[in-house]
Formats: C-alpha cells, structure tokens, sequence
C-alpha cells in the first residue's frame, strides 16, 4: 500500500497490519510514486521466492 505523506513523498506499507503494534510495517520511503511501485513490485518478488 502505498500512500503519500503530508511532505510530497510516498511511503510503502505492508498490507498487513503488524500485530505487535497494530499498525502497518514502513517498507520505504520514496520521492516518486513510480519508485515506490517499482519497489513493491520488488518486495513482492522476493516475498515469493
């Protein structure tokens, strides 16, 4: 999930919400949104294999 923050950057949560603190895992902070996606796109390859 990706969502942008209050200063212009995009930041890449888990989908799934952590159950030690109840929120979701920050995977990254990007400039760009095409980065942030590309980066997703990543972790979800090696999730997989």
């Amino acid at each position: 999930m990706i969502r942008k923050l209050a200063s212009g950057k995009y930041r890449l949560y888990s989908r799934t919400k952590d159950p030690k603190t109840g929120k979701r895992r920050n995977l990254g902070t990007f400039a760009t949104r095409a980065a942030a996606e590309r980066h997703e796109r990543a972790v979800q390859f090696f999730k997989r294999h």
